[in-house]
C-alpha cells in the first residue's frame, strides 16, 4: 500500500512539505501543491482523515444538523453547503433530527460534536440559551440558516416580510377573505419560519382593516399532504375563502389537489401563493415568493469557512431578499 514517504520519495521532498501540501495548509507553493497532489493521484495514496485529524487538530469536516433531512428546503440548503465543502475538501457530517427531540438532546447536549468536525451549520432551528453556550464551548465556527440570532453568523430570509409581501399581492387582486395555511408555532424543535410567517399574514390584514379569524388559519406542517387536509378544511367550510396563502409551495401544491378534488377552479374559484420557488413550482403554474435556497447553504458554508481561516473573524447576520413571482394560481375574485 502507497503510503505518505513514498510520495515524498517520488517528489524529493519531505513527508513534512507533502503533508502540508496535501492537507491544503498555507507555506507550500502552487505549483508544489499541484505536482504533490498529482503524483499522489498517480501513485494512488489515499490519506487517512483519521490521521490527518490528530496530526492537524482538524477533521476537516463540517457538521450540518437539518430537522427533517427529507423535505424539500432543508435537501437545498444542504446540496448549496455541500457544493461549498467540497470544492474546499471539506466533508459534510449530517445530523438528522427527523422531528425528534430526543435526538436535538443528544446533539446539542452532549458531546456528539466534540473532535468529530471543525465547524457546524444549523438549519432553521433557534437554539436555547443552553444550547448556545454549549455551541459556544465546542471552539467551532457555527452558522444558523433560517433563523435571527442576534451575535451569531445567521443566513436567512426576512420570513415576516415575505409573508406579508404574499398576503399583499392578494389584498392587492382584491382578495378580503383569505386563508393561511403554515405550521405549529409552538414545538420542541422551535422552527422560527411558521411564527414568523404567521405574522407577516395577520399584520398583512390586519393593516386594510381586516382582524385575524382562527376559522381561516389551518396547519399544513409544511407538507404537501399537509397541505391537502387543510385546503379540505378550509374549502368545505360553509363560508369558504377567496384565496389562499400557504407558508411553503409544498403546502400550496397540496391546497391545489384539494381544490381540484372539490372541483374548484384555480384561479377562478380559488387563489392560491406560496413560499419558496420551489423547482415543482413552474409545473403547478403556482405564483409564489421566491427565495434563494440553495444560496443561503452556499454562503453559511463560505462563513465558516471563512472563519476557519481568518486569524479574526467577526460572526455576519446575511439576509437575502425574496421576490414574487407571479404565474396562473393567482387573479381577482370572480363576482360569483
Amino acid at each position: 500500500m502507497t503510503g505518505i514517504k513514498d510520495v515524498a520519495r517520488a517528489v524529493d521532498m519531505s513527508t513534512a512539505t507533502v503533508s502540508r501540501a496535501l492537507r491544503g495548509l498555507p507555506g507550500v507553493s502552487d505549483e508544489t501543491r499541484v505536482r504533490v497532489m498529482e503524483t499522489a493521484r498517480r501513485l494512488g495514496y489515499v490519506p487517512s482523515p483519521g490521521a490527518a485529524a490528530l496530526a492537524s487538530g482538524k477533521t476537516r469536516t463540517v457538521a450540518v444538523v437539518v430537522p427533517f433531512v427529507t423535505r424539500w428546503f432543508f435537501a437545498a440548503v444542504v446540496e448549496g453547503a455541500e457544493e461549498v465543502l467540497r470544492d474546499r475538501g471539506y466533508d459534510l457530517l449530517l445530523y438528522n433530527l427527523g422531528g425528534d427531540e430526543a435526538a436535538r438532546h443528544r446533539v446539542f447536549e452532549t458531546s456528539l460534536l466534540t473532535k468529530r468536525v471543525d465547524a457546524v451549520l444549523v438549519l432553521s432551528l433557534k437554539p436555547s440559551p443552553d444550547e448556545l453556550i454549549r455551541l459556544d464551548h465546542l471552539g467551532r465556527p457555527v452558522t444558523v440558516v433560517g433563523a435571527d440570532v442576534p451575535g451569531w453568523a445567521t443566513v436567512r430570509i426576512d420570513d415576516e416580510q415575505a409573508a406579508r409581501h404574499a398576503t399583499d399581492h392578494l389584498l392587492d387582486l382584491g382578495h378580503r377573505r383569505i386563508a393561511y395555511v403554515g405550521g405549529a408555532v409552538e414545538g420542541v424543535l422551535d422552527f422560527t419560519a411558521p411564527a414568523a410567517r404567521l405574522a407577516g399574514y395577520r399584520a398583512a390584514i390586519e393593516a386594510v382593516g381586516i382582524a385575524p379569524d382562527a376559522a381561516l388559519e389551518a396547519d399544513g406542517s409544511f407538507t404537501v399532504a399537509g397541505g391537502v387536509r387543510a385546503g379540505h378544511r378550509l374549502l368545505s367550510a360553509p363560508e369558504r375563502p377567496t384565496a389562499i396563502f400557504a407558508g411553503s409551495d409544498e403546502m400550496a401544491f397540496g391546497v391545489l389537489r384539494a381544490a381540484r378534488e372539490l372541483g374548484l377552479r384555480v384561479p377562478e374559484d380559488l387563489s392560491v401563493i406560496g413560499i419558496d420557488d420551489h423547482e415543482m413550482s413552474v409545473i403547478f403554474d403556482l405564483t409564489t415568493i421566491a427565495q434563494p435556497v440553495r444560496e443561503q447553504g452556499r454562503i453559511a458554508a463560505q462563513q465558516v469557512l471563512a472563519a476557519l481561516t481568518a486569524q479574526y473573524w467577526v460572526p455576519e447576520q446575511v439576509v437575502l431578499p425574496t421576490r414574487l413571482v407571479v404565474r396562473r394560481t393567482t387573479a381577482p375574485p370572480s363576482d360569483g
